[in-house]
């Protein structure tokens, strides 16, 4: 295996960090989140390690879908600051080093956009193929409603031109129709115009919904994800497409592109984040080690992107539903914690119970899978949820940057988490001065991602291991090798792995420096602790294990 490691490829290896602008900091003191407030907080977010921010939608806005219903996708939404605070904010986050994405929410607009507007005036405006409409609601399958709490059809008539409209999500945000090519002439220029300020890509929204609406008769819908990809490429050899792709593997593939990579940079891969919540809950390893095995090599130039958490409710679609069930069993009991009746309106440590041994396990076991890495704002402190907000809102809190919140000098516009995840308990500035804490760890984790190229570059092998609770697996790139293992249970165990070619090395645990020598069998015997985790770096005797990591880039050429 040949490596490539260059700056047009910086996704590769990159840690991406969701936020939320509104949510993030206020930094003119009205209770609301605002790019000032993001820029004061840019030297905590380079602290961090973070290579790229991926800021959730701040455009224009009414606001009913917390900034999806875009109404001017050319501007800065008003309560979040103007277009000169966004230059600024992009200006200090390139002179941190740091790459900027932001969401691109282009299946729908707002019912309120003037273009809308116009569509609805009547069927002759030049703005009606804008959108799709039809005479009759066609048929749909009620059980397929994204929302069904407020939405049972994906058809909404409108009284005066007396059609119905297309509308894959609230009938507040009605569908663009992308098959008609002045709307993905102008889908183009929403790119440019963004990247002309800056952002080094776009994480798509919906990406199916957006695509599966093309008019039928164009003979391939994935052209226009193509004609994107080529777009931005001429524009910026380096920018990137990061898909939210919800599909089974074997039709997720097609959205990475006909084996070529010419589509989405990178996808999220859900199947794996679903499968390691089913294994967190059963306290087995199987689960995520099938999901490992089975999930496919993308293009040469494509990449994983992987997560446990993000912005919306966790979604359990891809489990059965007896798994399904076990997950909220172990993780949301109750009904006020589960969404849908799919997924679960929770954050990361209060699914764990606050256990902070279990939390380090499951974010190491984030940074080590195979892929590149999303963190969500606040995941890094330990952020909880307020259950009191509707639907997914819970997980949508300010941060909390101190004992006395940190968020503004006002109260802020929406509720922080009370009790044990209240700003008094979890807050960044205590855990800045703890190295114990769980800041620190996940600062240490990233560290410890960006030496190892092996996880993001190298080809994946899930091990087999003679406890069930363990998951291990090794990744290689060139002559380097990394070698990850959790155990996913309370108990502590001793696991024997077998690791072929490496016989006589020696692992050096880069999260704890503990060494262990492999035998004349190609085995190794790991201690792990109740929630273990170790990154080892293999290494012959006399080679420090810094050593091979410097050794694995030196030697990788282009393919």
């Amino acid at each position: 295996m040949r490596l490539t490691f260059t700056s047009d490829l910086w996704w590769k290896n990159a840690v991406i960090y969701c936020l939320d602008v509104e949510t993030f900091k206020d930094g003119n003191g009205d209770g609301v989140g605002d790019f000032r407030g993001l820029t004061q907080q840019i030297d905590y977010l380079a602290g961090l390690g973070v290579t790229c921010l991926w800021l959730m939608p701040f455009f224009p806005t009414p606001n009913r879908d917390d900034g999806y219903d875009v109404v001017d996708f050319y501007s800065i939404d008003p309560r979040l600051g103007t277009l000169g605070d966004f230059v600024e904010f992009m200006r200090t986050a390139k002179d941190r080093g740091l790459r900027v994405i932001a969401d691109l929410v282009v299946n729908h607009t707002s019912d309120r956009h003037p273009w809308f507007q116009q569509a609805r005036s009547s069927r002759d405006n030049p703005y009606r193929d804008w959108y799709v409409w039809s005479d009759t609601p066609e048929p749909d399958d009620p059980s397929q409603v994204v929302f069904p709490d407020k939405e049972n059809s994906f058809w909404e008539f409108d009284e005066r031109t007396g059609q119905y409209y297309l509308h894959s999500f609230y009938k507040h945000q009605p569908d663009l129709n992308v098959g008609n090519p002045e709307v993905r002439d102008e889908i183009a220029r929403i790119l440019g115009f963004w990247m002309e300020l800056g952002l080094s890509g776009f994480r798509v929204d919906a990406v199916p919904y957006l695509i599966q609406n093309v008019n039928p008769k164009l003979p391939d819908p994935h052209e226009f994800l193509r004609d994107l990809r080529a777009f931005m490429c001429r524009r910026e050899g380096s920018s990137i497409l990061l898909g939210e792709v919800n599909l089974p593997y074997d039709e997720l593939l097609a959205y990475f592109g006909d084996g070529n990579g010419d589509e989405l940079t990178m996808c999220f891969d859900f199947v794996t984040m679903q499968r390691a919540w089913l294994a967190l809950a059963r306290g087995e390893a199987a689960p995520l080690a099938a999901a490992l095995r089975e999930r496919p090599r993308p293009p040469k130039d494509s990449q994983w992107a992987v997560f446990l958490r993000n912005h919306d409710e966790l979604t359990l679609d891809k489990l059965t539903e007896e798994e399904r069930r076990e997950v909220f069993e172990a993780f949301g009991p109750d009904k006020d914690m589960q969404i849908y009746g799919r997924g679960l309106r929770r954050r990361l440590p209060t699914m764990l119970g606050g256990d902070l041994r279990r939390v380090k396990m499951a974010y190491s076991l984030l940074f080590s899978l195979p892929g590149t890495p999303v963190l969500f704002y606040g995941e890094e402190i330990g952020l909880g949820e307020n259950l009191r907000a509707e639907g997914r809102m819970a997980v949508r809190v300010p941060m909390q940057w101190a004992p006395e919140g940190g968020f503004s000098l006002v109260e802020p516009e929406r509720d922080m988490p009370e009790g044990a995840y209240s700003p008094e308990r979890v807050n960044v500035a205590d855990q800045k001065r703890d190295p114990g804490s769980l800041l620190r760890w996940i600062q240490l984790l990233i560290e410890r991602y960006r030496e190892c190229p092996e996880l993001a570059w190298g080809e994946t092998t899930v091990l087999d291991c003679d406890h069930p609770a363990v998951l291990a697996y090794r990744c290689d790139a060139e002559e380097a090798t990394v070698v990850v293992a959790h155990n996913l249970s309370d108990k502590a165990v001793d696991a024997e792995l077998t690791l072929k070619g490496l016989r006589s090395c020696v692992l050096t645990d880069l999260l704890t420096d503990d060494t262990f020598r492999i035998g004349d069998r190609d085995a190794v015997e790991l201690p792990l602790d109740p929630h273990g985790s170790r990154w080892l770096r293999a290494t012959t005797p006399e080679v420090p294990p810094e050593d091979a990591s410097v050794k694995a880039r030196a030697t990788a050429s282009p393919s």
